[in-house]
């Protein structure tokens, strides 16, 4: 219920670990306690920065009362009052810090998506261009010589690409030539490009069903064909 307070941040494993956060079981899962309110209660917070198949943040609270030992949950209802407004309140304190000292700004969160910003910036030298006031989430990749674009990185919800589910994803939107698209889209991991010419672009999620090595070299075509 807390996740908003990482909209756009990406946690960092060793400043977590810095913070005082334990790893636990799972690949990416971290533990931490506190206390809050005086020392009234004890605050048990669990973090899972997840996977590329699952690359969303997941928290888990659970309040602890001192003196009863029982746990607090009015928090986690609809409830209202002083009481229970301070406790959320308390909560969002040690959370807020948390971002503040562990985690770093990221327009996007997918893993694969980092992955791909990387690559163009170490196979070409090119830098994301923000180019919409009112999309914060979208950006391009454009050839320095050319100024065409190669790349888009947009963020977009499954229904825009046909998919029953308003979930929130990131996807790349990449040129091909005209005379490929329609075997390429045999392959039901790719996508007519969504807001593109659908003649001559199309789009990956960027959710690892995709392979890095393959991406890369669509990636590279891309980039080739904004050659003129």
């Amino acid at each position: 219920m807390f996740e908003e307070i990482f909209t756009q941040k990406k946690l960092i494993p060793e400043k977590l670990l810095d913070f005082g956060f334990s790893k636990e079981g799972g690949e990416g899962s971290f533990s931490h306690k506190t206390e809050i309110l005086g020392g009234e209660f004890t605050l048990f917070l669990g973090f899972s920065l997840g996977k590329v198949e699952s690359p969303r943040l997941h928290i888990e609270t659970k309040l602890i009362e001192k003196a009863t030992g029982e746990e607090y949950v009015l928090y986690k209802t609809r409830a209202a009052g002083t009481f229970v407004g301070e406790v959320r309140e308390a909560i969002e304190a040690v959370l807020l810090d948390v971002a503040e000292k562990c985690s770093v700004q990221s327009v996007f969160a997918f893993p694969q998506t980092e992955r791909v910003i990387c690559h163009v910036r170490e196979t070409y030298g090119d830098a994301l261009e923000f180019l919409w006031e009112k999309f914060p989430d979208n950006a391009v990749f454009r050839r320095s010589d050319t100024q065409k674009w190669y790349a888009a990185l947009l963020t977009v919800s499954r229904k825009k690409l046909g998919l029953e589910s308003d979930e929130k994803i990131e996807i790349i939107d990449l040129r091909i030539q005209s005379d490929k698209m329609d075997e390429l889209l045999q392959n039901p991991n790719y996508f007519p490009g969504w807001h593109m010419n659908k003649k001559h672009w199309f789009s990956v999620i960027l959710d690892g069903s995709v392979s890095d090595e393959e991406l890369f070299k669509r990636i590279d075509e891309s980039y080739n064909l904004a050659r003129k």
